[in-house]
This record gives C-alpha cells, structure tokens and sequence, in this order.
C-alpha cells in the first residue's frame, strides 16, 4: 500500500460538480492499494498518517487535531519503466482496493481524527494548497 502525503492548509475533493469531501489544515492523503496488500498495511498508512510529525513545528496529526482527506488513487501503482504508457496490472481490482481504503479512513476516524472522502472509483477533482509544500511517500 502506498500513500503521498501532502501537508495543506486546505483540500477538498469535486465529483460531478458538488465538493463531496472537504478539510481545513491538515494532510491531503493519496492512497493507493496494491494486490496483495492487507488489513495489516491499512492499519500501518493510517498510523503513519495520523503519527507522522510532518505538520508546522514538527507536530503530527494527532497532536495537532489536524484534518484528513483520504482519496483513492490506484494511478500510485503505475509502472512506467516500459513504453509511454503506464501499465496498471500492480494496482488492485476495486473490489479489493476499496474495502481497504475504507479501512485505512476507519482506522483515523477510531483514533479521534476527522476524515474527509473522495468516492472511490469516481473521476474526481482534488484541489488544495500544498503546504511548504511538504510531501511525503510512505509505503507499508
């Protein structure tokens, strides 16, 4: 599982039109599921996400009751090497993607954090201002 991370002082997410998900200063999070991954690797995101000291004075989201936008992004397992176009085969089939996205979202809603959404599978516009701008590739 994959995440990028970007410190922002605000984010919101648009599908068809209407803003579905919106945050004030905290981290917009980019999350991306491979095939195999697990359970396990949403609870390790989401603790990274949440324990991170990545916000203004070295504070974390937890300690700075910050906000989080997750939106999915299966694009995060593009492989490029080969050819000018992406091949998609790492990144993991929706019905198993999108289950585990939701968890990574439960597991900050359970440690008192306010979430934000995209909706997953959707063609959404992610709009934000980049906070630094710091961003930060975590992988579990």
């Amino acid at each position: 599982m994959r995440a990028v991370l970007q410190r922002v002082t605000r984010a919101s997410v648009t599908v068809d039109g209407q803003v579905v998900g919106a945050i004030g200063a905290g981290i917009c999070a980019l999350v991306g599921v491979a095939r195999e991954d697990t359970a396990e690797q949403a609870r390790t995101v989401a603790r990274k996400i949440a324990e991170l000291r990545i916000l203004r004075e070295e504070t974390s989201v937890s300690e700075a009751g910050a906000e989080v936008l997750v939106v999915s992004q299966f694009t995060l397992y593009g492989a490029t090497k080969k050819g000018r176009r992406p091949s998609w085969t790492a990144a993991a089939p929706g019905p198993v993607a999108e289950p585990l996205v939701a968890a990574v979202v439960e597991a900050l809603r359970e440690r008192g954090i306010t979430v934000a959404t995209g909706v997953f599978g959707a063609d959404m516009a992610v709009d934000l201002v980049n906070d630094g701008p710091v961003t930060v590739l975590v992988e579990a």
